[in-house]
């Protein structure tokens, strides 16, 4: 055990635990910030409020609210909220008034200045905010935190995504960060070197909807995971030994007082 145990501390100190190994090479570099605006795609769910300095203008543009019930009725809001709407297979969503809008490959800016636009020809400078309500990303692997996160807003990085699963753990493989994402209705698989800083420039540095990080487990973990089934094993064999080598004293000793 001890000499195990000698072995897998000297290995671990030869590990590298730091990203972007080549960063002294690259002073005062400069990289461009890449096109981190998220596309609407089918399946999203989209909160959209509309408003105007007179409300009563673009109630129509909202769904109606159910708020309270009185005497036995329904009594519904006049003021606005934020609706959800969920995109459909083909990409659209079904708004009051416009009827269907083809809204896939949009990003929610582009959402809602074309919204306002359409609005805006019966409404006075009207303001719609459009927001992207399952913006969900998942952390998996040698992380602390491992798990489903929901992202606030719509530019995060997998830096961010690491940082908010509390971080690799030290036998986390660094130079190989594994992302799936969903692309035209396929699922692709790229790695990510975090060791190596061009990954910057990387067009999947930043993260998507629904996409998935997994931190692969280096050989240090892959060996001690190993090392531990094997013990395991030993030890469950051992005891099957030892039990059945009491049963059978036990035997023994019972029929030689008899």
């Amino acid at each position: 055990m001890l000499l195990s145990l000698a072995l897998a501390s000297c290995t671990t100190s030869r590990s590298t635990l730091t990203y972007f190994d080549n960063h002294e090479t690259l002073i005062d570099s400069a990289y461009t910030v890449g096109d981190y605006n998220v596309r609407i795609v089918p399946d999203d769910e989209l909160g959209i409020y509309v408003s105007s300095l007179n409300p009563a203008a673009t109630i129509y543009y909202n769904m109606p609210v159910s708020d309270q019930t009185v005497r036995g009725e329904q009594q519904v809001s006049a003021v606005p909220r934020l609706q959800t709407y969920i995109v459909d297979s083909k990409g659209d969503i079904n708004f009051p008034v416009l009827g269907r809008i083809h809204v896939k490959g949009m990003t929610t800016e582009e959402l809602a200045a074309y919204l306002a636009g359409r609005i805006g020809e019966d409404v006075v400078d009207p303001t719609v905010r459009v927001e992207l309500m399952n913006f969900n990303i998942n952390v998996m692997g040698e992380v602390r935190q491992p798990g489903r996160i929901k992202v606030q807003n719509e530019r995060v990085s997998i830096l961010d995504a690491l940082a908010m699963a509390g971080d690799m753990t030290e036998y986390g493989r660094r130079e190989n960060v594994v992302l799936i994402r969903e692309e035209n209705g396929k699922r692709t698989v790229h790695r990510l070197n975090l060791n190596d800083v061009s990954v910057l420039d990387s067009p999947y540095f930043y993260l998507c909807q629904n996409d998935v990080v997994y931190v692969e487990p280096n050989d240090i973990r892959q060996e001690n995971s190993k090392y531990n089934q094997n013990n395991s094993y030993k030890i469950s064999v051992v005891s099957t030994i030892v039990s059945a080598a009491s049963v059978i004293a036990s035997l023994v000793i019972a029929l030689t007082v008899k």
